[in-house]
């Protein structure tokens, strides 16, 4: 049974949607994904082991919750609404934002590639399309963002610190010096003009022939 039908478990309490995706989320966020289970998720809400198959039937479903309900409100840009990397950036922004409201969605979305969020999908790969990225490019395109966008969270360490006994190269240290940026604007801001940048000249290379799905 979905979600979006609660009901009253077992014990006699009712679970909220949001409160399922929060628990769902600690859970990744503290374990990984892969230590998601329907147990597990019963031990962050404090329920009965049995008392999550009220709401979803198993860790697939239980991900495609989370996906659906943490990426709501992102907006498609109309086709014409500007050139195309205008409105890829307008579309990527909006789901990078989801993911700092709700850290561990990165790592749903990366087990998740063909899961409920194939609408989100689509919207890119159609900009790719419009651009004139031939079908081969546009999966390659659309994975190339899809590992920046959810997969940059796991090259921010947790642990900072240098560990004893290590002396950092030059160049290490003093680009260390700028961890803090990893978590903020700047890298991903830094990050999406790289990838945009790149786009653009892979496109031209498949107009002269260079990179082709052929």
């Amino acid at each position: 049974m979905g979600a979006g039908h609660m009901q009253t478990s077992g014990g006699g309490n009712t679970l909220s949607e949001s409160e399922i995706v929060e628990a769902a989320l600690r859970v990744v966020r503290t374990d990984g994904v892969e230590k998601l289970s329907m147990r597990r998720l019963s031990r962050e809400l404090g329920v009965s082991p049995m008392a999550p198959y009220y709401y979803v039937a198993d860790k697939r479903e239980l991900l495609d919750l989370v996906v659906t309900a943490a990426l709501s409100g992102v907006r498609r840009p109309a086709p014409d609404s500007g050139p195309w990397q205008q409105r890829l950036r307008e579309l990527i922004d909006q789901i990078d934002e989801k993911l700092r409201k709700h850290p561990g969605l990165g790592d749903v979305l990366l087990d998740q590639m063909l899961g409920k969020q194939l609408d989100l999908i689509a919207s890119v790969m159609e900009i790719l399309f419009d651009a004139g990225f031939d079908d081969r490019n546009v999966l390659s395109a659309y994975a190339t963002v899809h590992i920046y966008l959810f997969g940059r969270a796991r090259v921010n360490p947790r642990d900072r610190s240098t560990p004893a006994g290590v002396t950092l190269p030059d160049p290490v240290e003093r680009a260390f010096r700028h961890i803090g940026d990893l978590r903020g604007r700047y890298t991903y801001d830094f990050g999406m003009d790289v990838l945009v940048a790149g786009l653009e000249a892979q496109l031209v290379r498949q107009r002269e022939g260079h990179v082709s799905s052929k």
